[in-house]
C-alpha cells in the first residue's frame, strides 16, 4: 500500500512542478531519492548511554535499525578516538521515507512551540534540504516520559533537483511549512 504523500506527489506535485518549471520529459521533474536522519551523541558526558538512548529514540521514530557512525579521526580536545562510536543514522527510502514525510509535517513540525516555519536558507547549492531538530520529543512516537536525554536530530532531504530553486517548489509542495523570506532574522535556523 502507498503512502498517502506518494499519492500526493504523483496525483498533484509532478504536475503541479511540471507545468510550472515546464519540463518536457516525467523524468526531469525533482522528486525525493531519500531521507537521511542522523544524530551525533560526541559531546554528552556518557557517549556510550546517551548512543543507545539516541539509537532507541530513531529506531522509534523511523521504524527502521539506525546504523552506527564512527568518529574518522582522533580528536584529543574532544576526547575521541578514531573508530569511536560517536552517533547513528537512518536512510529512508520507499514508502518509509513517504510515511516519515508525512508524519514530520503532518504531526512533528506543528508540536513545535512557537513554531514559525523552517528556515529557506538551509539548501547545499545541488538541490539537497537539512533540517535541524532540537529535540526528540516533537516526534508522536517518542513517550515524553521516558525521555533520559534531549537528542537533536539532522534531517536531511535529498532529492534529484538540480537548483535549490527547484527543491524548495518539491518541498513546499510537499507541505513543508517554509517560513517568510521578510522574517527569516526572527525564525531560528535549527527547530
Amino acid at each position: 500500500m502507498k503512502s498517502e504523500f506518494y499519492k500526493l506527489y504523483v496525483d498533484h506535485v509532478a504536475p503541479t512542478l511540471k507545468q510550472k518549471h515546464g519540463y518536457k520529459n516525467v523524468n526531469e521533474i525533482p522528486k525525493i531519492e531519500k531521507i537521511v536522519i542522523n544524530v551525533s551523541v560526541a559531546s554528552a558526558p556518557d557517549v556510550k548511554a546517551a548512543l543507545e538512548a539516541a539509537v532507541d529514540d530513531l529506531q522509534r521514530i523511523t521504524g527502521q535499525k539506525p546504523v552506527q557512525t564512527l568518529a574518522k579521526k582522533s580528536v584529543s580536545n574532544f576526547k575521541l578516538r578514531k573508530g569511536q562510536q560517536i552517533g547513528a543514522k537512518v536512510t529512508l527510502r520507499g514508502d518509509r521515507m513517504y510515511e516519515f514525510l508525512e508524519r514530520l509535517v503532518v504531526a512533528a513540525l506543528p508540536r513545535i512551540r512557537d513554531f514559525r516555519g523552517i528556515s529557506p536558507k538551509a539548501f547545499d547549492g545541488n538541490g539537497n534540504y537539512t533540517l535541524g531538530v532540537k529535540e526528540q520529543s516533537i516526534f508522536p512516537e517518542i513517550e515524553l516520559d521516558k525521555i533520559k536525554r534531549l537528542t537533536g536530530f539532522d534531517i536531511t532531504f535529498v532529492t534529484t533537483a538540480r537548483t535549490d530553486a527547484e527543491a524548495k517548489s518539491l518541498l513546499s509542495e510537499l507541505g513543508m511549512p517554509f517560513s517568510d523570506k521578510k522574517k527569516t532574522t526572527s525564525a531560528p535556523t535549527n527547530v
